[in-house]
């Protein structure tokens, strides 16, 4: 004999079900098919906003600028490329002219020629820029120079030329073609930093200075620029595959001229170009391209900062003294 009791629980269990099968079953597949349509119309806008956009590169004529040229030309960008070598910049422009894409209509790029150590040519290039098409609609500061060497031998000179073009060279053309943005309500612009702008390692102390200011001047402009609707996208990547150590500036100023093994066993320009794609594509505003390590140090720097700094000290020490053996 069933009790009154057993009967009850079995008639509430059975109303659950009903309730589950009637009532929270297609209530959860209609969220996950609005969540699934909310992604999509996403995804759609995200790439919408790139196509025909003018998006500004400079140090385009090699490396990581290289390929963000070709991946943003691809998808639609009209580019105005920047760089100081005319015949790297002719090439890479009748390099992209030639290539057509299945992601769309493609433009013919502009190119235009500076210094960003001169920072008399830097408004000359900016009213240059905006020529071009008229506005801008990303700019992407990838120009830079690396370094190589110790503080104690490094002349001062060498430490204002490496801040000049990673910082104020970067600083002058955003503020240049800023007041155009104002005044449309509308622009991106991308800072193209380092975990080294986040982290300090050991000999390479004007480089992490250049990437360190550079990260704060582009955290503030992105709180100042938010009511005018201007976008401010950070990227720190790790190392890549390119000639950035074999062009780097030494203690003297002179050119350091090899490929270091870190360097070496980066990631390829490609691959960072197209993370790049994806951090504007999707406007985000601060991200760090590094492997589970780097990324480490970075919350050691912060939670545990006795234990980083101890770290770098035994990562000079071994440096030191390999190049003395």
């Amino acid at each position: 004999m069933v009790s009154p009791f057993s009967r009850k629980g079995m008639l509430k269990e059975r109303v659950m079900d009903l309730v589950t099968q009637t009532t929270v079953l297609p209530l959860l597949f209609g969220c996950l098919g609005i969540f699934s349509l909310f992604r999509l119309l996403q995804r759609i806008r995200s790439k919408a906003y790139l196509r025909n956009a003018v998006v500004v590169i400079t140090g385009a004529t090699s490396g990581l600028g290289k390929e963000c040229a070709r991946v943003f030309h691809a998808a639609g960008a009209k580019l105005v490329l920047c760089g100081r070598n005319v015949k790297a910049l002719e090439e890479l422009t009748r390099e992209l002219a030639g290539c057509s894409s299945s992601q769309g209509q493609t433009h013919q790029p502009f190119m235009v020629t500076f210094d960003l150590t001169d920072p008399g040519t830097i408004a000359t290039a900016a009213a240059e820029i905006l020529q071009c098409f008229g506005h801008v609609d990303v700019l992407i500061n990838n120009a830079g120079v690396s370094y190589r060497g110790t503080i104690s031998d490094t002349i001062v000179d060498v430490d204002r030329k490496v801040m000049e073009i990673n910082y104020f060279g970067p600083v002058a053309l955003t503020k240049a073609l800023l007041p155009s943005m104002v005044e449309r309500k509308q622009g991106h612009i991308v800072a193209i930093s380092s975990i080294q702008g986040k982290i300090s390692i050991p000999f390479r102390s004007a480089y992490a200075a250049s990437k360190h200011a550079t990260q704060a001047f582009f955290d503030c402009l992105r709180a100042e620029m938010e009511e005018a609707n201007i976008k401010v996208t950070v990227i720190s990547p790790g190392y890549i595959h390119t000639n950035l150590s074999v062009n780097a500036v030494t203690a003297d100023g002179s050119r350091y001229g090899a490929l270091d093994k870190n360097t070496a066993q980066g990631r390829s320009a490609a691959e960072v170009a197209r993370d790049v794609f994806d951090a504007v594509e999707k406007k985000k505003k601060d991200v760090l391209l590094v492997d589970f390590l780097p990324a480490m140090a970075v919350y050691i720097r912060t939670l545990a900062p006795g234990l980083f700094f101890r770290i770098m000290a035994s990562r000079a020490r071994k440096e030191r003294k390999s190049k003395s053996s």
